[in-house]
C-alpha cells in the first residue's frame, strides 16, 4: 500500500512538472507569433508608404496586390488588376514578398 501512494505521488510531481513546461512552450510560441505578426505589419506599412506591390502567402497560395488599407492587428486591404478590394486577416499570413 505504501509502494503505490509513493509512486502514486511522484507520477503527480511529474505531471505538474510537464504540465508547467508547456505552459512555458505555448506562452513562447504565442509570443513569437505576435511577433511575426508585428514584422509582417511593418512591412505591409513600408509597401503601402512606398506604394509598392507585394505577394502574401496565405494558406498555400499567392495573393499579388497593392497595400491600400491597414487594420493593425486585424486585416490588410489589398488591390490587383483582377479585384479592386482584397482582405486578408494578418494572423492567416504565412510569408510576404516585396521588390
Amino acid at each position: 500500500m505504501h509502494l503505490h501512494r509513493t509512486l502514486h505521488r511522484a507520477a503527480g510531481r511529474r505531471i505538474g512538472s510537464l504540465t508547467l513546461v508547456l505552459c512555458g512552450l505555448a506562452a513562447a510560441a504565442a509570443a513569437n507569433a505576435a511577433e511575426a505578426t508585428h514584422g509582417i505589419e511593418q512591412a505591409l506599412a513600408a509597401a503601402q508608404q512606398d506604394k509598392r506591390g507585394l505577394t502574401l502567402y496565405v494558406n498555400g497560395q499567392a495573393i499579388g496586390g497593392a497595400v491600400t488599407r491597414i487594420e493593425p492587428g486585424q486585416w490588410v486591404e489589398l488591390k490587383n488588376q483582377q479585384a479592386s478590394r482584397i482582405l486578408i486577416r494578418l494572423d492567416r499570413i504565412d510569408g510576404l514578398a516585396a521588390p
